[in-house]
């Protein structure tokens, strides 16, 4: 089993690693899936961007974007997120900075645990799933924010 991350252009480091890949094989098992081969990399505007128009055919920035490798209950997928787009949201969203990077690579690994978010129900299904790890993450330190 390993979660890995990367950073690509970026000096931003998530603090306490340890603890998010935990955090990442624990919301994986919750969903009785087995995490075998998690990456995680925080990159740029730029280079997300060029990943949604190359591989999703969109031509706009994203917080998160998952590739899904997984077979069956085995997880395998790569997590590509904006550290620029994910401080944007955190102040347009008044929660730290940290919190919001967190929230989005829960988002991604539920993405890798076939989650999906396409319309509002969906969306709000994942919503709920976020804020109960976040909370279970931070505890006291939770910043509910104004989502």
């Amino acid at each position: 089993m390993s979660v890995r991350i990367f950073y690509d252009g970026v000096k931003k480091r998530i603090s306490k690693p340890a603890g998010v890949k935990g955090l990442v094989k624990e919301v994986i098992r919750s969903e009785n899936r087995i995490p075998v081969d998690i990456d995680i990399i925080i990159t740029t505007d730029e280079e997300l961007l060029k990943i949604n128009r190359e591989f999703l055919k969109h031509d706009y920035l994203t917080d998160v974007i998952a590739f899904n490798y997984s077979l069956k209950k085995v997880v395998v997928g790569e997590i590509y997120i904006s550290y620029e787009t994910v401080r944007e949201n955190s102040s347009k969203y008044n929660v730290p900075v940290n919190e919001e990077l967190v929230r989005v690579i829960i988002h991604g690994v539920l993405h890798l645990c076939d989650y999906d978010d396409s319309n509002e129900e969906l969306r709000e299904i994942m919503r709920k799933k976020e804020d109960v790890w976040i909370r279970k993450y931070f505890g006291d330190r939770w910043n509910s924010g104004t989502k």
